[in-house]
């Protein structure tokens, strides 16, 4: 049987050009022979990356990469000189910005007078290149997905966006409703770039906030329905844990904050399966509990700090950018569609995930997960019912 798994993709603006390269290479390795993608979830670039090979695996599309890596190498990176002088002057003053070297003037999304200068300084790009709606468009046929209807076919989308108004995270879920462009977009939507996308009675912006990318509800039934419940999480990582030194430059301090800020609300979400993780380890839960869960055994999941994977037997890598790679961008590296810079981060994604994979491999077998012990206290279940709590949990990870 097929081990089952959910992949997660972080946000982070171009950089996420690493997990188009990461996804490429998992695929060319052949995982859907030994793996079961039950899920697959993203915030921001990672919903995009997400979303791109959730189409084409709908679709039955083979190879399914190809209009990810079509979407990265071609339409979202500058092909005239027009694009190419547009990318490179609004990194440039980006970068001297952030470095404290020009000021800042802060414009709304909203401004007329900013539209106006956006659309004069773009009147000679190609539509999918200066228009974010229309480059989704060129690689996701919406009105397919709209002839799909909700879909409980494996893989299940989740995309995390948040609401501006309601204050709530949400989670568009592939499902449970249509996926639109919309939903994509809101993911996508940084504030200070972007107006916020309308869906029904909200407002949403970038999922980055609290959501990046959506983890938990990748466990959860409510969200991807049952049997959907992934063995393990396949996290693929854009902004990184820790770093060497401390920052001291404007641009630096800024470039670590943002970093922190991502990855806020992934720790929690991973802390939190780790603490559920834990209890399953010491026979804290009941059969009945475990078979409304669906967790058989502890889910297989990224560390939440360095150093963790050394200490608990659920623990596996993740996928992460080199730390040479790191040392090398800044954070303009989120807004360059530059072929070097993607042609860059696309490769590290490729070597990156081909290491997890062996990586993975070792941990898992010399880590086996086997029942948890019984519950102290209790009464000892009955074989019979021990049985059938396990074999209901097994007919229930066969569905969906």
């Amino acid at each position: 049987m097929k081990t089952k798994i959910a992949l997660a993709c972080q946000g982070g603006g171009a950089e996420t050009a690493f997990t188009a390269g990461a996804l490429k290479a998992l695929f060319e390795a052949g995982i859907e022979e030994d793996f079961e993608i039950v899920s697959i979830g993203g915030t921001s670039g990672g919903a995009v990356c997400a979303a791109l090979i959730w189409y084409a695996m709908q679709a039955g599309e083979q190879p399914v990469w190809q209009r990810l890596m079509e979407f990265w190498t071609e339409t979202n990176r500058p092909q005239s000189l027009q694009e190419k002088f547009f990318n490179h002057f609004a990194v440039e003053c980006s970068r001297l910005v952030g470095r404290g070297l020009v000021p800042s003037y802060n414009v709304s999304p909203y401004n007329p007078v900013g539209k106006f200068m956006f659309q004069m300084a773009t009147a000679t790009h190609r539509k999918t290149f200066a228009d974010f709606k229309e480059a989704l468009k060129a690689h996701i046929d919406f009105d397919q997905i709209e002839a799909w209807g909700p879909r409980d076919k494996r893989p299940i989308l989740v995309v995390g966006a948040a609401g501006v108004l309601s204050g709530q995270l949400r989670k568009f879920v592939s499902r449970t409703e249509v996926i639109k462009v919309e939903h994509i977009l809101a993911s996508c939507c940084v504030p200070n770039i972007f107006p916020a996308v309308e869906i029904g009675d909200d407002a949403y912006w970038d999922g980055l906030f609290a959501d990046n990318p959506p983890v938990f509800a990748l466990v959860r039934p409510f969200f991807v329905g049952e049997g959907n419940i992934p063995e393990e999480i396949w996290l693929i990582k854009i902004e990184p844990t820790g770093r060497p030194t401390i920052p001291t430059e404007p641009d630096d301090i800024q470039d670590r904050r943002k970093q922190m800020e991502g990855n806020v609300a992934l720790m929690n979400q991973l802390g939190a399966i780790k603490i559920l993780n834990s209890i399953h380890v010491m026979g804290g839960f009941t059969p009945e509990l475990l078979e409304k869960l669906q967790w058989e055994k502890p889910i297989r999941m990224p560390e939440v700090f360095i150093g963790d994977e050394e200490k608990q037997p659920y623990v596996i890598p993740h996928i992460e950018m080199s730390p040479e790679l790191y040392q090398k961008i800044d954070w303009e590296a989120k807004l360059d569609r530059s072929a070097e810079n993607i042609d860059r981060l696309i490769e590290d994604g490729r070597q990156r995930a081909l290491e997890f994979l062996e990586k993975r491999k070792r941990v898992v077998e010399s880590k086996p997960l086997g029942a948890p012990p019984a519950r102290q206290g209790t009464q000892p279940t009955p074989p019979a019912a021990k049985q059938h709590a396990v074999s209901s949990a097994k007919s229930a990870g066969r569905g969906g």
